[in-house]
């Protein structure tokens, strides 16, 4: 089975899982229901999916490994990439929002879910975080987490805004806010400008001034 076959298969054993999850609950839901609504055997099931919570996060796998794939074929710069990588996982799960919002529904209602959604949350961010270690190994190692925890952070409250129908907001959306995150390399270059002076508490404004300036003058 091709990989894009795989995928769009996997999805849709995803769709017919979530339905019945909302129909009958989580824990009332089989493997066998799933695999019986979904037209497959018990062991076709198996073959894709380790368990029924599995399933609850199967395009989340999806979305891991094909932003990865792209992050290992981006030569552009490492912050744009991370952001570009970003905006591509919230682009797909607008394609499949029926998805996003009956996971949403599932897994408010089951704390062992809401703990394997917080953990696949940092599979995000370590991905992001150890592209810019290796892309980017003379930066901060703080400046690369800041970053990956903010776009991840972004992200997904945009993306829980959406699944509740509080907000429509879109790619563009999201990558205006996601372009206003401070970078490694622009916080270092504005501390490279920084200047610091030591004067007299009871120097007279002005001879401070000028004092500043001929120093200035020399930089």
């Amino acid at each position: 089975m091709a990989e894009d076959d795989a995928a769009r298969f996997r999805l849709a054993v995803v769709e017919h899982a979530l339905r019945l999850f909302a129909e009958r609950g989580y824990e009332a839901t089989t493997v066998d229901d799933i695999a019986a609504a979904a037209g497959i055997s018990r062991r076709t099931f198996f073959r894709q999916f380790r368990s029924k919570e599995d399933v609850i996060f199967a395009d989340h796998e999806f979305q891991l490994a094909t932003a990865q794939r792209f992050l290992a074929d981006n030569n552009g710069d490492a912050w744009d990439a991370v952001i570009d990588a970003v905006v591509g996982v919230f682009a797909r799960f607008t394609e499949w929002r029926d998805i996003a919002v009956r996971r949403y529904q599932v897994v408010r209602e089951v704390p062992a879910l809401r703990e394997r959604e917080i953990v696949t949350v940092f599979r995000y961010e370590r991905l992001f975080t150890e592209f810019l270690r290796e892309r980017l190994p003379d930066e901060r190692d703080v400046a690369r987490v800041q970053f990956t925890a903010a776009v991840t952070a972004t992200h997904n409250y945009l993306l829980r805004r959406m699944v509740r129908g509080e907000s429509a907001a879109g790619v563009a959306d999201l990558r205006a806010e996601l372009a206003a995150i401070p970078r490694g390399g622009t916080r270092n270059a504005s501390r490279d400008e920084l200047v610091v002076a030591v004067f007299p508490r009871d120097m007279p404004p002005r001879q401070l001034a000028d004092a500043l300036t001929a120093q200035l003058g020399n930089l």
